[in-house]
């Protein structure tokens, strides 16, 4: 009958570091328009984010939520990756 909206917090993002385990580092970048100078600066955070089946990789697109604190600085966890990065390795030579 009525979906369910999820009304958390979401963020596109890079992952930057997957060295830990069912952690990944989310790079998150915005553009944030200056005040005074009506110049669009770039901002960026890095966000630790929950990966249960630790499928991302570092350079992958990946959509995070917000969600329960699931250790002291992870409050995120990721729902889906949006694009892989192709690794470009041909060992067909």
């Amino acid at each position: 009958m009525d979906k369910k909206v999820s009304h958390r917090k979401s963020r596109v993002g890079v992952v930057v570091s997957d060295k830990m385990d069912k952690t990944v580092t989310v790079l998150v970048e915005r553009l944030v328009l200056h005040p005074k100078y009506r110049k669009y600066v770039r901002r960026r955070k890095k966000f630790k984010a929950h990966d249960e089946k630790n499928l991302c990789r570092t350079g992958d697109k990946v959509l995070i939520e917000e969600t329960r604190p699931l250790s002291k600085t992870k409050r995120w966890r990721v729902v889906r990756i949006l694009q892989r990065l192709s690794t470009g390795t041909d060992d067909s030579a």
